[in-house]
């Protein structure tokens, strides 16, 4: 078992998760292509998918549907890992096929797989030679304190812990709670964004 993924949180809490960081995310990087984290909750009928994209090639997906919750992770400096498909359970390998979480051939691409489904009690983990910390390390984490020093960091702008905590326990956004993460930023613009995420409003 793979002791670090282990730790992710139940389905509903990584789900409300993911949509923090994207919703934050949207608000400090308003251009789509310069975020980290990303959340559609219409990806397709009935699934939703939460994404990561660094830019340096490392990305990660999450799809949440009926069937429960599907992650992959890919590190391009440890390349794919065919064996991280092979516990994984039949209710998942569409998605294990999907075309958006693969090579330009069509090949899947995953350094680590995790998977849960809604009557398990906890999460199945397939990541040969390497535990996800470098890809996942955020989610598992999970904290506003964690994503306020990430956004320091990545953004190299001051990040208001306040408004990191309101986004986090997903309240409705407040335009003190956006000119306090971005003054620059007019809150209706945000709207689109909102809508795509599924952020309560």
């Amino acid at each position: 078992m793979n002791e670090f993924l282990s730790r992710l949180p139940e389905i509903a809490t990584l789900r409300g998760r993911c949509r923090a960081m994207a919703m934050l995310d949207a608000v400090l990087s308003p251009e789509w292509g310069d975020r980290y984290y990303s959340f559609n909750c219409r990806w397709s009928d009935g699934e939703e998918m939460a994404s990561m994209r660094d830019g340096s090639g490392n990305d990660w997906f999450i799809v949440f549907s009926g069937a429960g919750a599907y992650g992959r992770g890919f590190d391009h400096e440890r390349g794919s890992e065919p064996t991280a498909f092979e516990k994984v359970p039949a209710v998942f390998s569409p998605y294990v096929a999907e075309p958006a979480f693969a090579d330009h051939d069509g090949s899947p691409l995953a350094t680590a797989c995790f998977w849960r489904e809604p009557h398990d009690g906890d999460w199945g983990v397939a990541s040969p030679g390497n535990d996800g910390r470098q890809l996942f390390e955020l989610l598992v984490e999970g904290t506003p304190e964690a994503y306020r020093d990430w956004a320091e960091d990545y953004y190299e702008t001051p990040v208001s812990l306040a408004a990191v905590q309101h986004v986090y326990a997903l309240r409705p956004l407040t335009a003190a709670v956006v000119k306090e993460l971005n003054p620059d930023l007019d809150p209706t613009d945000l709207e689109p964004d909102v809508d795509e995420i599924g952020y309560p409003r």
